[in-house]
């Protein structure tokens, strides 16, 4: 018997999908420059880290880890999940985590809570670190994109002074 409850399923789903919108909120008005300028020493930028949340989070958790999708989609090179080359627009970054969010939700939408991995990754257990269902999936990917969305938050205001104030 599931241990699921539409009222979880809701609640997970409804936070998930506002740190989406504010990860996108932030992004929203920046021009290019802005948008590929690296601002804290670690030197990400905007774009990257929307190619980060697209590829790392929306596509492996949801695609690979959830559906069993390949992982063909993978760059190759260090934290090559955060590099957007100077010829993709950043309507194209934007749109394939609209996409990708997209994909990760019709995914959801076709799976219970308690629905296993498709696909486990030895280096889980060496990093301590479990992931036995798709709600351990959801509160993962939450939590890492709530976190990328209080970074943007720092970025956002010192790029253009613009502050996120959620309600």
């Amino acid at each position: 018997m599931s241990g699921e409850t539409s009222a979880e399923r809701d609640l997970l789903l409804r936070q998930l999908g506002g740190q989406r919108d504010h990860v996108l909120d932030q992004v929203e008005g920046l021009d290019d420059a802005q948008l590929r300028r690296p601002v804290l020493p670690s030197g990400w930028s905007c774009l990257g880290l929307l190619r980060h949340l697209t590829l790392s989070d929306e596509r492996y958790w949801f695609g690979v880890v959830m559906a069993g999708e390949p992982l063909d989609f993978w760059p190759e090179g260090v934290n090559a999940d955060w590099q957007v080359e100077d010829e993709e627009s950043p309507a194209s970054v934007i749109s394939a985590y609209r996409a990708a969010v997209e994909r990760s939700d019709a995914i959801i939408a076709g799976l219970s809570l308690d629905a296993p991995p498709a696909t486990h990754e030895e280096w889980w257990a060496e990093a301590g670190q479990s992931f036995p269902d798709l709600r351990t999936v959801l509160v993962h990917v939450l939590v890492e994109t709530a976190v990328h969305a209080g970074h943007l938050d720092a970025v956002r205001e010192l790029l253009d002074g613009k502050q996120y104030v959620a309600i």
